[in-house]
């Protein structure tokens, strides 16, 4: 079947910066309880009144629920906006209010030192899930110079929970759009034994270095850079979770650790063993906690 070719991904918010600025207000005005309290009827107006905003929520919640059909479809679809709308509060109140008013839980925190030990660096894979700020924040722990590989658009209004404080942000950002896709400054970083954070679960633009994988029943583009940039450094490949557990807690989840060795095939096929780990990763947290996955990107329509 061709597929169409799918506008490049941008990270700009869909709402207006006044938006943001109303809701970082409520934080400092009410805490969590009145800047919920405003989720509720912006998440009913978006999902009404704006048709294309909920369609972006069903690439992925027919194939999640692929049973759900009329009211039980649009409910999956406001479950699913409203928890991304109170984690994007918590990603504000942890700037506005401080990281201590979340409560994160974190048991795998003595693994990674260990694979850090090792001496070559770690590649932390997480997907669009949860609160990764949260995941950042408990990171903190390891007092390891860390790495965001993050494309962030001209215009984004939406602002990270360490620019609500004013300060030097608690990692440096790599450009994927920059030169080999940030390649060598991730590669320099593992050598130097620091950590680099990556999404396992979208590729940027036309990225030719993913992988379709099954995953929710039907293929999937799934980026395999990572993958390849542990095959050459030796880098551990720990996939990292965040998952909310109460309105003030989150959870770290160590899911699996992968281990790449060195690969002459230089084909991307090669690399499709090790993809599949992280999606089989991705594919349980889904099947466990379906409200907390945020990839509202078309990640079955993969570009040519």
């Amino acid at each position: 079947m061709t597929r169409s070719t799918p506008p490049s991904w941008s990270s700009r918010s869909i709402a207006a910066g006044w938006q943001h600025q109303f809701f970082y207000l409520a934080v400092r005005l009410g805490g969590r309880r009145l800047a919920y309290a405003w989720t509720y009827p912006v998440v009913a107006y978006y999902l009404l009144f704006r048709p294309r905003l909920r369609a972006r929520t069903r690439h992925y919640l027919r194939r999640r629920f692929p049973n759900h059909v009329g009211f039980r479809a649009f409910r999956d679809s406001f479950r699913l906006s409203l928890s991304f709308a109170q984690a994007l509060v918590d990603r504000a109140r942890a700037g506005i209010l401080g990281p201590e008013c979340l409560a994160v839980r974190f048991d795998g925190i003595q693994a990674l030192r260990e694979l850090l030990d090792q001496g070559r660096g770690l590649i932390l894979m997480g997907a669009h899930v949860g609160c990764w700020q949260a995941a950042m924040s408990g990171l903190n722990r390891l007092q390891v110079p860390t790495h965001l590989l993050m494309q962030r658009d001209q215009g984004d209004v939406d602002r990270h929970y360490h620019e609500h404080l004013g300060g030097e942000p608690p990692y440096r950002i790599i450009d994927p759009n920059g030169f080999l896709g940030g390649a060598v400054e991730i590669v320099q970083a593992l050598g130097r034994g620091e950590i680099v954070s990556v999404m396992g679960d979208r590729i940027f633009g036309h990225d030719e270095n993913h992988l379709e994988l099954p995953f929710l029943g039907e293929p999937a583009a799934f980026p395999v850079g990572a993958y390849k940039i542990a095959a050459t450094t030796g880098a551990p490949v720990a996939v990292l979770f965040s998952r909310k557990t109460a309105p003030d807690a989150y959870a770290l989840d160590l899911a699996r650790v992968i281990r790449v060795p060195r690969i002459r095939d230089r084909r991307l096929e090669a690399l499709r063993p090790f993809a599949l780990e992280f999606v089989e990763s991705l594919e349980t947290y889904v099947q466990a906690h379906p409200y907390q996955f945020y990839n509202f990107h078309d990640m079955w329509n993969t570009p040519k």
